[in-house]
């Protein structure tokens, strides 16, 4: 399916979750005060936003597909800050209907379906402070994503006590069938989510072929679907070139896991994760020794050119940002892409460079053209030097090219992204034909 349909099909859906259910209460509501109908109008809001913004970050393939992952964690956000506003709209609303509403805030006087309300109001607002204090706290990254997980589930469940407890809305035929679709989208993803494809799905599981050093802060990890005893593959595993994929190392809901982006042709047999070794985990897959058995979440993303047809494409890479690049260009080699291709490498020293072999072979099989920048250039060193810069970018832009009729393609450090998003936009480039992946979006 197009991906523009793909996307309205999702625009569609989360719009009527979001609208439905307060057009649907105005439509058959009694004759009440204003405040009244503010109250309620504002906290089938506040669910239905809620709603939206604890499905959006399950890992749907087709969403991530359609809108890439980082332009669904932002509207995640979005939504979850639109939530706690609503929320607190809706409290505003109750207490203006009825000033007496205020006893209702006494956790220890209220009725059970206010003291859910207020569970649910405190850990929202404590949800909404992790968030917004995630790089202050100085959590690891694992417990941080606990916690968030944690309480997004207590806001949930309370919210939904709360409704229940109201016995007001679910008790009419109408709004009560628009809950139970609402509770079953949740139940049904979050299943999904957290269920079926961590602890059952086969098509999850690969095993290591090998562990391949590229030097001594990097490796990539060769994976291969897991085969029956006499017989094909278990999973079928086929994805566009610059998708991403989770890696984790047991069957388990709760095990660790980390994203890393698929650096193989996406016409191999085998799939390929470039990684940096940054910490426990990645050092534990360094170590792996051919056979073991690692599950994979994916793929998922939309930073392909897949998509689009651009007659030639421009590719920014810092550090191991090159590896969605290299997934493009190998498949693009498999495929004989007579497109032009030009890559420019940032790195800090000629030590981080990485696949320069690879790429000088692949100029024979591509319209291909490497520029390597250094950050740090040691003495002797003839290249290009420093930041990535509007007159760096109009040079490698393939000859007798304009802009417009390319796809721009950025991965990197955030530094990196702004660095290069900067001089595109000097350059003219229209943000339609710009794409970006960073390493801090989860």
């Amino acid at each position: 399916m197009d991906q523009r349909m793909v996307r309205t099909a999702w625009l569609s859906v989360f719009g009527l979750i979001v609208v439905a259910p307060s057009l649907m209460w105005l439509a058959i509501a009694p004759n009440e005060p204003l405040w009244d109908h503010l109250s309620v109008v504002t906290g089938l809001l506040a669910l239905s936003a809620l709603v939206s913004a604890a499905v959006l970050p399950s890992r749907l393939r087709s969403l991530n597909r359609a809108f890439g992952i980082e332009s669904v964690i932002d509207i995640h956000r979005f939504l979850g800050v639109v939530t706690a506003t609503l929320v607190f709209v809706h409290l505003a609303c109750v207490v203006a209907a009825n000033p007496a509403n205020v006893a209702l805030l006494n956790f220890e006087t209220a009725p059970a379906r206010a003291r859910a309300a207020v569970g649910a109001t405190v850990a929202l607002a404590a949800l909404v402070a992790l968030v917004a204090l995630k790089g202050r706290t100085g959590l690891r990254y694992e417990l941080w994503r606990w916690l968030h997980v944690a309480l997004a589930v207590v806001v949930i469940t309370l919210s939904a006590l709360h409704v229940w407890w109201l016995d007001h809305l679910v008790a009419m035929p109408a709004t009560g069938t628009v809950f139970g679709l609402l509770a079953a989208i949740v139940v049904g993803i979050f299943g999904y989510r957290w269920a079926w494809r961590p602890m059952f799905d086969t098509s999850t599981e690969f095993l290591v072929r090998e562990v391949r050093r590229e030097n001594s802060t990097v490796s990539t990890l060769v994976l291969e679907p897991r085969r029956q005893r006499h017989g094909p593959p278990v999973n079928s595993w086929a994805f566009a070139p610059g998708q991403f994929a989770w890696i984790r190392l047991d069957r388990s809901v709760t095990a660790e896991e980390h994203p890393f982006t698929i650096a193989s042709s996406a016409h191999m047999d085998t799939t390929e994760f470039t990684i940096r070794h940054a910490g426990d985990f990645t050092r534990a897959l360094r170590r792996l020794p051919p056979g073991s058995p690692v599950w994979v979440d994916g793929p998922h993303g939309a930073f392909t050119n897949d998509v689009g047809a651009g007659a030639g494409f421009v590719m920014i890479a810092g550090g191991v940002g090159i590896t969605p690049m290299m997934s493009m260009l190998r498949t693009a080699a498999h495929r004989g892409d007579p497109r032009p291709y030009r890559l420019v490498v940032v790195a800090s020293s000629p030590e981080d460079l990485l696949f320069r072999d690879e790429l000088a072979e692949l100029r024979f099989h591509l319209d291909l053209v490497v520029t390597e920048v250094l950050r740090r250039p040691h003495d002797g060193w003839d290249g290009y030097t420093g930041d990535i810069g509007a007159g760096l970018l109009s040079m490698v832009l393939p000859e007798g090219q304009h802009p417009d009729d390319l796809d721009f393609f950025i991965c990197g450090p955030p530094a990196l992204v702004t660095d290069a998003l900067s001089a595109l936009d000097t350059l003219g480039v229209a943000p339609a034909r710009v794409h970006t992946e960073q390493f801090d979006f989860v």
